[in-house]
């Protein structure tokens, strides 16, 4: 049975607020957490992109939900050992209720140290060794590993939860959504794509049927549909660009130079928006019927009180069972 949760958009919203959505989002019936991270929002009118590890452990303070972080980079900004420092700790503090996304990542984030920015069958590699780094360094014993991209020496996580941190991979593509089946516990994407669903469990052979796959959606919620549009339209415009642009410009103004071929048009094919209580079941029911065993809500904007007590009364209870 599908699962609803909600999407806590870090380049939106200060870490306060991230905070609170949380606790209103498990009072309104939610039962999951999403998280973004990012070292620079989307766009400047977004406007925020705090660090994801101090929110996690707010977060952990505020709510009994479980948490994911989606994505993660592991692959250049932060070494996948750091990563892995950082996962372990969220999931002792969150007792076990922490899974770990990752994805291979976008320019806008990981090129801010000056590392060259390499082309996608690379970047899967290196999430691949990374991946594979990050699960030893989760079993708490001492670890040395010199690959082909990470080097680590003597390490050792002394602060680990009782079960290793799941990792599950986000994938755009059928090539991910196989290195997902392959070495992830589950699968992340953000469009109700059912092909990609079964690439994924496919590429995770017998067992491909228990690992969760984990999908994302936004909406604008709001009394007016035009004015929900507007705010759509002008904080998340990158709905509307196709997928390698969004892995290769580097920042938030070239993000808005792009986004000014994007319309209202483009958007409203991307976004449901408005209080249409039957538009929002219906693309929930797109992520079910395409194989998803949980699904993320993304309310843009800063009408979150009006989006939970909408979904609280009029959405969820038409979705979850």
């Amino acid at each position: 049975m599908t699962e609803y949760g909600y999407f806590l958009a870090a380049e939106e919203h200060g870490p306060a607020d991230l905070v609170e959505q949380a606790r209103m989002a498990e009072q309104a019936g939610f039962s999951h957490l999403w998280i973004s991270d990012h070292y620079h929002p989307w766009n400047d009118a977004q406007g925020q992109s705090s660090f994801v590890w101090s929110v996690i452990g707010a977060l952990a303070q505020a709510t009994s939900l479980p948490v994911q972080t989606a994505v993660t980079c592991p692959i250049m900004r932060i070494h996948p050992a750091i990563v892995a420092q950082a996962a372990a700790t969220s999931a002792v503090l969150l007792e076990g209720r922490f899974r770990l996304g990752v994805g291979s990542g976008e320019a806008l984030n990981e090129h801010v140290l000056g590392d060259r920015w390499p082309p996608a069958p690379i970047r899967l590699e290196m999430l691949e060794e990374a991946v594979m780094v990050m699960r030893q360094l989760f079993e708490g014993r001492r670890v040395t590993h010199h690959g082909k991209h990470y080097t680590v020496e003597n390490a050792r996580l002394y602060t680990v939860p009782e079960e290793p941190v799941p990792i599950d991979i986000a994938a755009f593509g059928s090539v991910a959504a196989a290195l997902a089946g392959r070495v992830g516990d589950g699968f992340i994407t953000v469009n109700p794509d059912a092909e990609l669903v079964a690439r994924f469990r496919r590429g995770s052979g017998a067992g491909g049927n228990s690992k969760p796959a984990r999908g994302g959606l936004k909406v604008c919620y709001g009394p007016d549909p035009d004015e929900a549009l507007r705010t759509a339209h002008r904080l998340w415009p990158t709905e509307g660009l196709p997928g390698e642009v969004l892995s290769t410009l580097t920042t938030p103004a070239q993000f808005e130079q792009a986004a000014q071929l994007v319309t209202p048009e483009r958007i409203a094919d991307e976004v449901v928006c408005g209080d249409d209580a039957e538009a929002h079941v219906s693309a929930l029911n797109a992520y079910a019927e395409a194989g998803f065993d949980t699904v993320y809500v993304h309310q843009i904007g800063p009408d979150q009180r009006g989006f939970f007590d909408f979904y609280r009364t009029k959405v969820l209870p038409q979705v979850a069972g």
